[in-house]
């Protein structure tokens, strides 16, 4: 009994065949699990703020320093289940996309909530530095330890010297 086939006939030794074998295994590879199956569990900004610090220190500990400093740069913000963190630059941005899956693994893990996202907005308000003289420094000083008067003048110190 012979089966016709509209296919073509395809060697197994070509290029083809490797091709149509690994597309195969791609595609049996790429089994997402139904959305409906994930936890969706409410949960408040301490809880997530408990775990956002316990991520971060646990990073700290492994020696990943830069990615715990941009974690506890600023407190994340809830919405929902938006977590908005607003950092300082675009470079830190990058940082911190970079290792973003991690985190969100372990948020989504530990807070039994899969409908977490994060967003990253970059806040480069430049303040202005003031240049201060000597006068400014010294009422600064003195409104930290006003024994600085004092001082100033049992040795008959002079601010413009």
């Amino acid at each position: 009994m012979n089966i016709v086939s509209n296919e073509p006939k395809v060697s197994a030794f070509s290029l083809s065949s490797i091709r149509k074998k690994k597309e195969l295994e791609a595609s049996s590879k790429s089994y997402v699990k139904p959305s409906t199956t994930l936890p969706t569990e409410e949960f408040n900004e301490t809880d997530m703020l408990l775990q956002w610090n316990k991520y971060a220190q646990r990073l700290g500990e492994k020696g990943f320093k830069i990615m715990e400093s941009l974690l506890l740069i600023n407190d994340p913000k809830l919405d929902g289940t938006r977590i908005t963190l607003e950092l300082p630059n675009e470079g830190s941005k990058l940082d911190f996309e970079s290792q973003l899956n991690g985190l969100l693994g372990h948020l989504k893990g530990h807070l039994h909530n899969h409908d977490i996202t994060i967003e990253v907005i970059v806040n480069e308000t430049i303040e202005t530095k003031r240049s201060f003289n000597d006068q400014d420094r010294y009422n600064r000083l003195l409104e930290i330890n006003p024994n600085i008067e004092l001082l100033r003048s049992t040795f008959g110190l002079d601010l413009n010297a």
